[in-house]
């Protein structure tokens, strides 16, 4: 049998981790993921404030300790002053893939005029891709269903876990053999 797939769930939120609102945002990227995925999958979940050394951190725990191929973050990714994940992000990753933040923007650009003042980012950090995703749920939904179509593909890239996706929700591109 095949190990489950470890994806890292990241909410970056002082209020959320302060308990004085549920996190709605990550509940959503691991209900997106169920909706995506027909592999096993475990979520490495983690809920922490906007603090740059926090976040560099975890996402290196999640990545290095507990292996996973993925890691989803949430928050923190506008032009406040504690808005810091993307930079958090490129301070862990080797190579960063601008591609999916462009994108992700332009989907959003579709929702909301403000969507150019995301920040949204991905990098790889060893055998793990980083996605960092706006805070709102519908958003997250938005910029997922842009982006995750090539997300497979680069786990198989890296030598990652083979993430099958339920077809009726979601296509994975690969290339054909």
């Amino acid at each position: 049998m095949t190990q489950a797939a470890r994806i890292g769930v990241l909410t970056v939120s002082d209020r959320a981790s302060a308990g004085v609102y549920e996190d709605l945002s990550g509940q959503s990227i691991i209900d997106t993921l169920n909706d995506y995925l027909d592999s096993a999958w475990e979520a490495v979940y983690r809920v922490i404030p906007d603090e740059q050394p926090l976040i560099e951190s975890t996402l290196i725990e999640l990545a290095d300790q507990h292996g996973c191929c993925l890691i989803v973050t949430t928050g923190g990714t506008g032009p406040a002053a504690r808005d810091v994940t993307p930079e958090a992000t490129e301070a862990v990753c080797q190579r960063m893939m601008p591609g999916f933040g462009e994108l992700m923007r332009s989907e959003s650009l579709k929702y909301v005029p403000t969507a150019i003042l995301s920040r949204q980012t991905a990098g790889l950090r060893g055998q793990c891709l980083i996605i960092n995703l706006p805070g709102k749920p519908k958003a997250i939904r938005q910029c997922l269903d842009a982006v995750f179509p090539a997300v497979p593909y680069c786990i198989d890239l890296m030598d990652g876990p083979y993430l099958q996706c339920n077809e009726a929700v979601i296509k994975a591109f690969r290339p054909k053999a």
